[in-house]
């Protein structure tokens, strides 16, 4: 019998095979959990719903919607399919962020307010409106966890991470205070900060294959991290066995932020 066998959960933010988020949602189905999933809504073309739906549909979404973050009625319809299709739900999550180009590749001094505004919606606020919405729908079990995705760059300057960094440091408080007034009623609260993945979202992030490089060379362990070994944090996190885990930032990033200085080989393995 799978871990999440019987649980029943909602996941937000899939955008194709490499995203963060569906590593975690192998692992959960892998684990017998049924799920519901959203997209990005399209245009014209619905290339976002296919995407999504060629990952999702084998191992038996039970549906597959859009959700504009930034559209209250678009999330509550998304609950309300929830409860229609599950009746009460066991996790849910999230994994929604987004910063214009121009304001996330530049220095965050430069950052435009109309560009500054939109990814803190998206990319922060979205959690407290999720959450919110969920409970307002009353889907949310007993014993349930939401989990969403940070990044170091929350905690400490990364070049390159820029404006971003400061919409996760507002998600990651975000998850805190979630986790205080969520937990009376069963609820856990928390986030992975995963080490970087190639991602195509990563992408967009100055500087990233320096920060592979970085990573590989600064990190207890000598290299970087899998989306697979995030993908079974994420379980792990979602699942029975973190029942006395919340208002927690998990780093699955092989021991790098917790360094304080460079190893001893550092500029070894620069210079190879």
């Amino acid at each position: 019998m799978g871990l999440l066998e019987g649980k029943k959960g909602l996941v937000l933010g899939i955008a194709n095979n490499f995203s963060i988020a569906w590593a975690i949602t192998e692992k959960l189905h892998e684990q017998g959990a049924e799920m519901g999933f959203t997209h990005l809504p399209d245009g014209e073309r619905p290339k976002n719903e296919k995407k999504v739906r060629k990952l999702v549909e084998p191992i038996g979404a039970k549906f597959v919607m859009p959700c504009d973050v930034t559209d209250d009625a678009h999330i509550e319809a998304v609950m309300a399919k929830a409860k229609e299709e599950f009746g009460q739900i066991d996790f849910i999550l999230h994994s929604v962020a987004f910063a214009p180009p121009e304001d996330l590749t530049g220095p965050t001094y430069a950052a435009s307010r109309k560009g500054f505004t939109l990814a803190m919606e998206i990319s922060a606020y979205s959690l407290l409106a999720v959450a919110g919405a969920a409970k307002k729908a009353d889907i949310l079990s007993d014993d349930s966890s939401i989990l969403t995705l940070s990044y170091f760059g929350g905690e400490e300057v990364i070049p390159g991470y820029n404006l971003m960094g400061i919409c996760k440091a507002a998600l990651e408080c975000g998850v805190r205070y979630l986790a205080s007034e969520l937990g009376p009623g069963g609820t856990r609260v928390n986030a992975i900060s995963a080490g970087p993945v190639k991602t195509v979202s990563a992408q967009g992030v100055g500087d990233f294959d320096q920060m592979l490089s970085l990573y590989e060379s600064v990190a207890p362990m000598r290299r970087n991290i899998t989306a697979e070994e995030v993908g079974k944090s994420g379980l792990f996190l979602l699942s029975d066995l973190a029942s006395g885990i919340s208002a927690e930032v998990v780093h699955v990033d092989c021991g790098f932020s917790k360094m304080g200085a460079p190893p001893a080989d550092f500029a070894d393995s620069v210079k190879g």
